[in-house]
């Protein structure tokens, strides 16, 4: 009888076990800028019958620090490759799985009850435009958005007289709020983040060459807890359901 009851329990705690693992969502750790389009994607996945996504969106950097620290994620995208590479050279991502899933462009932005309505950012023009605000960008030392934006700043000769008068935010979304909000005259963001916000506008789209390309690097992690389902969703979202979704925000297709 004892050995009966130990082998029913047995039984059943492997069934539980199974379940699960089964019903346990995908963990996707995203940048900031990727919320509605991603967001998107994922319900488009989870109509289609897939298991359910769970994304955490934050600064690149942030995530794979997170990631590095043991942070249980199945999926990384970043708005950049060095943060890619970050994890990868700690073999914390699978190299084989990684690809460039979308491209981004860099814009001026104002709020939308700015009196400017486009603005060419000659260092004469962008001066005069803050005057005695700021400019808003995310933290220009490790996030992507804030890096770029520095690289554009220096590209432009404005960064010596600009630095001191940034708002720098945690991520590119932060910075896009403090413009939103009017805390501050002019800010620097991706396109996809001025064209998600109805409360700025563009004034300027920055050249390409004033800063290194801006490509979403896409892998799976090696500490994934279900590879398959991870794969699938990689591969899903490199499909051409997903790639509508992304030019629809305003993304360039990575391939």
């Amino acid at each position: 009888m004892l050995r009966k009851l130990w082998v029913a329990a047995l039984l059943a705690l492997i069934c539980c076990t199974t379940a699960s693992a089964a019903d346990r969502p995908l963990t996707v750790f995203a940048a900031a800028s990727l919320r509605e389009s991603l967001d998107n994607g994922v319900h488009a996945w989870e109509a289609a019958g897939h298991s359910k996504v769970v994304v955490s969106y934050a600064a690149s950097s942030a995530l794979a620090r997170q990631i590095e620290q043991g942070a249980p994620a199945d999926v990384f995208i970043s708005a950049d490759a060095e943060w890619m590479d970050y994890l990868q050279d700690r073999k914390l991502i699978e190299p084989a799985s990684r690809f460039v899933l979308v491209r981004n462009t860099l814009v001026l932005i104002a709020p939308t009850n700015s009196i400017l309505q486009h603005l060419d950012p000659t260092k004469k023009n962008v001066l005069a435009a803050l005057a005695d605000g700021r400019l808003a960008v995310a933290e220009t030392s490790s996030v992507p958005a804030g890096k770029y934006a520095r690289q554009t700043l220096e590209a432009l000769g404005l960064w010596n007289d600009v630095s001191a008068h940034l708002a720098q935010g945690e991520n590119v979304r932060a910075a896009l709020e403090f413009v939103a909000r009017g805390d501050t005259p002019l800010g620097i963001v991706y396109l996809t983040d001025a064209r998600a916000e109805p409360r700025v506008k563009v004034l300027a789209t920055f050249a390409d060459k004033t800063h290194e390309a801006i490509a979403y690097p896409a892998a799976r992690t090696t500490s994934s807890s279900d590879p398959k389902v991870a794969a699938a969703f990689l591969e899903f979202l490199r499909g051409k359901q997903a790639a509508a979704i992304f030019r629809n925000a305003g993304f360039i297709d990575g391939r």
